[in-house]
C-alpha cells in the first residue's frame, strides 16, 4: 500500500502563523493542498486521523486561550468525543497551522515544527 505524500495544511488565512507555514512549504518546494478548515470543516473522522497522526487527545488540539473557549468551555470538564464535537461546531477552536504529509503530522508553532515531517526542497 502506497502512503500518500500530499502536504497538507489546515489553514486560516487570518492568522499570521498559518500565512507564515504556508509560505515556509511553498518556498521548500511543496504545493501543498489548502485546507481552509473554517469553511471546508473537518468531519469528525477526519479529526481522529488528524488526532491519531499527531498523537494528541481532543483537548490538545483546542486554543485554550480564544475567546469563545474562555467564555464557554474554560470550566468544563468534558470526554475526548464531546471536546471533538465542540472542535466541529466551532472550528475557530482547531490549533492552527496543522501540516500533515503521509503519516506524520506536526502543529507548525513554533513554524520550524514543519522541517520534522517535510524535507527542505522536498
Amino acid at each position: 500500500m502506497k502512503t500518500d505524500c500530499t502536504v497538507k495544511i489546515y489553514h486560516n488565512t487570518n492568522c499570521s502563523k498559518s500565512c507564515a507555514a504556508l509560505e515556509l512549504l511553498l518556498k521548500n518546494g511543496n504545493t501543498p493542498k489548502v485546507i481552509h478548515y473554517l469553511e471546508e470543516i473537518p468531519n469528525k473522522e477526519e479529526l481522529h486521523r488528524v488526532l491519531q497522526l499527531l498523537q494528541l487527545k481532543p483537548l490538545d488540539l483546542i486554543r485554550t486561550k480564544e475567546p469563545l473557549f474562555q467564555a464557554n468551555y474554560s470550566h468544563l470538564t468534558l470526554s475526548d468525543e464531546e471536546w471533538l464535537d465542540i472542535l466541529l461546531k466551532h472550528p475557530i477552536l482547531l490549533e492552527r497551522p496543522i501540516i500533515i504529509k503521509g503519516d506524520k503530522a506536526v502543529i507548525g508553532r513554533p513554524i520550524e515544527r514543519i522541517f520534522e515531517i517535510i524535507d527542505h526542497n522536498d
